[in-house]
């Protein structure tokens, strides 16, 4: 059962990591300007989690083997919150430098990820440099550097040099808060003083997530890119009702 886990999170975040830069900067290439509203999409679907919590909660009342709704304790969710607040502000620098950077330069600087992982890893929670660890990381950052040559129009159309700049430096800075966020992770599972359970990191995760999305929602306030996201979705109802009849079936097939 925990390869079966393990498996469907390799897969569902291949998928992630794969199709959301893509995405994203297919957002920002159509003419879209909201960063903020860009970053809350990163954690923005964390209620989903809720969904095996609840399932995994029920089969515990039946079984006996517990009635706490949540199984972390206070120190857990503690730094929970705090590596989902930098996980917010990492998301944010991402999400610019996706918005100023071509995905092909945007993708080598978030290669260097693994650097900065390998040694906050070795700095954080003593994770020794083995030959299988330099071995990954250097096939892994080489070949994404293969993927990056042969790319054509670095620099987006119109685009300044200090606003390329500030993308390529918060997209560098942003590889190495998260190369900190994942041992910091790894070093909360080491300190919890309880069992790490399945749940445990569903949990877990599901704080950081809620944090992340919350810090993005101030942004968005701050940035009224609520009002702006409301508006924009009224004229493409308002839109919508003025189609032909024969069009709207047509869509909505």
């Amino acid at each position: 059962m925990k390869k079966i886990f393990l498996i469907i999170n390799c897969f569902i975040l291949a998928i992630g990591n794969c199709g959301g830069p893509l995405i994203m900067r297919l957002y920002f290439l159509r003419g879209g300007k909201r960063i903020w509203f860009s970053s809350w999409l990163e954690t923005g679907g964390w209620p989903i989690m809720l969904i095996p919590l609840l399932v995994d909660y029920t089969r515990r009342r039946r079984s006996g083997e517990g009635s706490r709704l949540f199984l972390m304790n206070s120190r857990v969710f503690v730094s929970a919150a705090v590596i989902g607040t930098l996980t917010g502000l990492d998301d944010y620098m991402y999400a610019y430098g996706v918005a100023r950077l071509p995905v092909s330069t945007s993708a080598l600087i978030i290669a260097t990820q693994l650097a900065f992982t390998a040694g906050f890893a070795f700095l954080l929670v003593r994770q020794r440099f083995t030959a299988y660890t330099v071995n990954a990381v250097v096939l892994l950052t080489l070949g994404a550097v293969v993927l990056g040559f042969h790319t054509s129009g670095d620099r987006p159309k119109g685009e300044s040099n200090k606003q390329y700049l500030l993308g390529f430096f918060l997209t560098l800075v942003a590889a190495a808060l998260y190369g900190l966020i994942l041992p910091m992770v790894e070093l909360t599972y080491k300190k919890a003083k309880q069992a790490l359970t399945y749940t445990l990191v569903l949990e877990m995760q599901m704080v950081m997530s809620f944090f992340a999305t919350a810090f993005c929602t101030v942004g968005m306030i701050v940035n009224k890119d609520f009002q702006v996201t409301a508006f924009s979705l009224f004229l493409s109802l308002d839109f919508f009702r003025k189609l032909p009849l024969n069009v709207k079936l047509i869509v909505l097939i």
